[in-house]
């Protein structure tokens, strides 16, 4: 091995529990096993690493379910109350430990451009790149998923 880390990244679209609990866990643990890790959030995923964003997540039922009012938030009840019986950190003590432990967070551009959001709403350490920056990082990594 020449002594350059292996690299792996992450792409989240979705500000929903589901959504931003695989990229988080995927990147702390390749950041864990030695490897460069970053996840790159774009359109809805873009909420999450917005101050406060991890808190507001929300579990969404499939199908007909998901339209019931009300349905949503006993959902995501449920779902944080199965998610601490298993000790599992909540998404807020994940993204804080991602970024501890060197995982980058990345916000899409585009997407920042797009729904005109100020930077200064981002979580501290978030960093900014185009899909083109992305993709350039992309093509180095052993790993890139779309979680």
């Amino acid at each position: 091995m020449t002594g350059e880390k292996e690299r792996a990244s992450f792409i989240c679209v979705k500000d929903t529990l589901d959504g931003a609990y695989p990229s988080l866990v995927l990147g702390i643990n390749a950041a864990r096993q030695g490897m460069e890790s970053k996840i790159f959030y774009s359109f809805m995923g873009l909420n999450l690493v917005m101050k406060g964003g991890f808190d507001r997540a929300k579990f969404f039922p499939a199908g007909v379910m998901g339209a019931i009012p009300g349905m949503v938030s006993l959902a995501t009840g449920m779902m944080k109350k199965k998610i601490e019986k298993a000790n599992i950190p909540s998404l807020a003590d994940l993204q804080e430990m991602a970024q501890i432990e060197g995982v980058e967070l990345v916000a899409c551009k585009m997407t920042v451009d797009m729904m005109e959001i100020d930077e200064k709403k981002l979580i501290e350490g978030v960093v900014v790149w185009t899909a083109e920056g992305f993709l350039k990082y992309a093509k180095t990594c052993k790993i890139c998923l779309f979680t």
